[in-house]
C-alpha cells in the first residue's frame, strides 16, 4: 500500500509495517533527521502535516495521523488549579482532519490517534487502546497491550535511537505509539469493511 504517515515523530507506530510505500511528514526537523535514519526507504517530508494532507491526500490507500496531543492531555487539565497554570486552547486540528478523512477518505482506509482527552471527545466513535484513542473508518479490534506509566517507563537510557539533536527526548519517546498497536491497526485496515457512518 500507499501509506501517509503524518505527524510522524519518529515512527513508533511504523516500525512494524513492512513491504509498504511510506511517506511521512514531520514539522520538526531534527525529529524528522531521527526519523529518516531510523526508515531510509521512506519519503520524509519536513513540513505541515495538515498542509500535505490537503494537498495530496487522493494519492495514498492508508493515511494514519497523530497531530499533538498536549492541549487534550488529562494531564494538562489536572494541573489547572497551580497557581503556575496557563489555560491554553485545545487544538482543533484533531477534528478537523478526522472529519476532513470523514468526508474526503471515502475510498481509503484512514486512522487518528490522539491521547484520551480531559473532556468527552466531540467525535464520539473511538476505539480505546491503552491511554489512546483511535478514530478510524474501519473497526479496530481490541488487542491487549502492557499498559506504559509515563515516569517509569519512558526512560531515555532504555532507547536504542539516537536522539541526537532532539531538545525533549523523553517527551518524543513517550509519544511514540506502540508498534504492536501500530501494526494491528494496520492489519485491521486490511481486513475490515468501512464503517458505515463514515462511508455514508
Amino acid at each position: 500500500m500507499k501509506i501517509l504517515n503524518l505527524y510522524s515523530g519518529i515512527g513508533g507506530n511504523r516500525e512494524l509495517w513492512e513491504g509498504h510505500e511510506i511517506t511521512a511528514v514531520e514539522y520538526d526537523e531534527p525529529i524528522a533527521e531521527v526519523y529518516k535514519k531510523r526508515y531510509p526507504d521512506d519519503t520524509v517530508i519536513v513540513g505541515d502535516a495538515a498542509q500535505y494532507l490537503l494537498d495530496h491526500y487522493k494519492e495514498f490507500d492508508f493515511i494514519w495521523a497523530s497531530p499533538p496531543c498536549q492541549t487534550h492531555s488529562r494531564i494538562i487539565f489536572s494541573q489547572y488549579t497551580r497557581d503556575s497554570y496557563k489555560p491554553t486552547l485545545p487544538d482543533m486540528t484533531l477534528y478537523s482532519i478526522i472529519s476532513f478523512l470523514q468526508l474526503h477518505g471515502k475510498n481509503k482506509k484512514w486512522c487518528v490517534e490522539n491521547v484520551i482527552p480531559y473532556y468527552k471527545p466531540l467525535i464520539d466513535y473511538a476505539a480505546k487502546i491503552d491511554r489512546h484513542l483511535y478514530w478510524s473508518n474501519f473497526e479496530i479490534h481490541e488487542i491487549s497491550v502492557q499498559k506504559k506509566y509515563i515516569i517509569k517507563d519512558v526512560k531515555i537510557s532504555n532507547s536504542d535511537i539516537d536522539l541526537t539533536g532532539i531538545k525533549n527526548k523523553r517527551q518524543v519517546i513517550r509519544n511514540q505509539v506502540d508498534n504492536k498497536v501500530g501494526k494491528h491497526i494496520l492489519d485491521c485496515s486490511t481486513i475490515n469493511k468501512t464503517i458505515k457512518e463514515y462511508s455514508d
